[in-house]
């Protein structure tokens, strides 16, 4: 039966080895409320340890993208799961909900249990971060639906809120103000183009510097995405927060009206906070204009908080204490669209 399987180009072994090199990794996450252990046909999870009066379970999945491709080029595939796990738990802490656990899949051409002994470990560095319990995944051998040597990796987190805690469009107001919080880099967003800019656009390679980045463009470029979970937890569980955007694909344009109401928009003051060298880069190197920048990457900020103005000072103040910086950024108008304008 292996053998024949083996034919077809799929090693069961490598799966097995890969399942033995992954334990010590999950083992970290895990929780009290986790039942069992992975390799099972289902991660189970004890809910009846939640103390919530009104719980709700909000859900949220997500991959890397094209982010995979540095990685898989580079060999360098140790932080590519921090990434996995960001993207899927800033979502739902955006929403009022703190993650539970996460599952993840990773599908390849073919599996080298080494490979995803590092994605995983990253992935486990990432629940770690988030306070989830990674309970499960599936790593799937396809030598015929991937090129030699690449793989896809993706994530699937639940996190549980009080629902008079969770975080809905109609709590903002004109005049809240935002509260930006830092990025980390260009977290996992805009690599396709990223790409183009760099290497088929320009003959730059992952060693190359420029002026501004203290890495080379390859080690900035794997510059894991940022979890927010534990700073934004304190300003949740004190229903301090009005709106949460978290600026993925689609830059500020696109995600901060995630968080508004209808008829609502934003005024944001350029130059309230410092733009990473990565975006100046990547600015000159494209010939991009800030405008269209806005309306693809996070330009420095990867969360945007809408706060009312006489709880600010109570927000960024629970904020620095989690060693989290913030800057006031700007605030929400009546008229729906998000606006840039130079600081009065």
């Amino acid at each position: 039966m292996m053998n024949a399987y083996g034919k077809a180009g799929v090693d069961v072994t490598a799966g097995y080895e890969s399942v033995k090199r992954m334990k010590k990794h999950i083992d970290r996450t895990q929780r009290p409320e986790t039942i069992g252990e992975v390799g099972g046909f289902g991660g189970a999870f004890d809910l009846s340890q939640m103390s919530l009066k009104e719980p709700v379970l909000v859900s949220g999945t997500d991959g890397v993208g094209t982010k995979l491709l540095i990685a898989i080029e580079q060999g360098k595939h140790q932080t590519i799961g921090i990434d996995c796990v960001a993207m899927c738990v800033n979502d739902i802490v955006a929403q009022g909900a703190l993650p539970l656990f996460f599952l993840d899949y990773i599908a390849t051409s073919k599996v080298e249990p080494a490979i995803v002994e590092e994605i995983v470990a990253g992935i486990a560095e990432g629940c770690v971060q988030a306070g989830a319990a990674l309970i499960g995944g599936e790593t799937a051998e396809m030598p015929d639906m991937y090129h030699t040597d690449h793989y896809d990796v993706a994530g699937f987190t639940v996190g549980m809120a009080e629902k008079s805690q969770l975080i809905q469009t109609d709590h903002v107001q004109v005049g809240d103000l935002l509260i930006g919080l830092p990025a980390s880099g260009l977290h996992s967003n805009g690599y396709s183009l990223v790409r183009k800019l760099f290497f088929k656009d320009h003959n730059y390679d992952y060693d190359s510097r420029f002026d501004g980045l203290e890495t080379t463009l390859g080690e900035e470029l794997l510059t894991p995405t940022k979890i927010y979970v534990a700073s934004l937890k304190p300003l949740i569980q004190q229903q301090l927060v009005n709106g949460i955007a978290h600026i993925t694909g689609g830059g500020f344009v696109e995600n901060i009206p995630r968080m508004l109401p209808a008829g609502l928009g934003v005024e944001i003051i350029e130059g309230s906070w410092p733009v990473l060298p990565i975006f100046d880069v990547l600015g000159t190197v494209g010939s991009l204009t800030y405008t269209e920048m806005y309306e693809i990457f996070n330009m420095g900020i990867g969360m945007v908080l809408a706060v009312t103005p006489e709880k600010v000072a109570q927000v960024q103040g629970l904020l620095a204490e989690q060693g989290e910086a913030s800057y006031l950024i700007g605030k929400v108008t009546a008229d729906e669209a998000v606006r840039f304008v130079t600081e009065r």
